[in-house]
């Protein structure tokens, strides 16, 4: 079957999650796999910032001059350097920065921008610590409204 056979892809819109981990960074090969492969297709990326973190900065935003404006610097010089300049040219790429609880921002952002595919990496944590607390992409496993590529940590490799 030559690649002109094959159907065309039902995943045009790709969002993909990181809170900047290693795993998040293996993960984004996946999402960027996904759209770079697909003419036409947008790849959004969403960084969540923990409420706690954010209550935390919002108590000095209004007191010390600057410090919001910093911290979306540096939020924006670290998407660009882990991911903007992977990205090849003719990929459509958007970058959201979101405050809240993280699977109900990436659920919510997954549903505004209709998404087709959620990509997030899997931290490294037992079966039954998330069977016990939930995790991330547990939560948006059961409710998204899409297909959701959940990334494990890459294995080290074999000897």
């Amino acid at each position: 079957m030559s690649p002109n056979d094959l159907p065309e892809s039902p995943y045009r819109r790709v969002l993909f999650c990181t809170d900047f981990s290693a795993n998040a960074d293996h993960a984004f090969a996946f999402a960027l796999d996904a759209a770079a492969r697909r003419p036409g297709c947008a790849l959004t990326i969403l960084h969540v910032i923990p409420e706690p973190e954010a209550q935390f900065w919002k108590t000095y935003i209004y007191e010390l001059d600057g410090v919001d404006e910093k911290a979306r610097r540096d939020i924006d010089d670290r998407m660009a350097e882990a991911y903007l300049s992977r990205v090849p040219a003719g990929v459509v790429v958007d970058v959201e920065v979101r405050i809240g609880r993280d699977y109900v921002e990436i659920l919510d952002c997954a549903s505004r921008r209709e998404a087709d595919l959620i990509v997030l990496g899997r931290h490294g944590r037992s079966g039954i610590g998330d069977l016990l607390f939930g995790g991330v992409a547990d939560k948006v496993t059961r409710k998204a409204p899409c297909p959701v590529l959940v990334v494990p940590p890459p294995h080290p490799p074999k000897a």
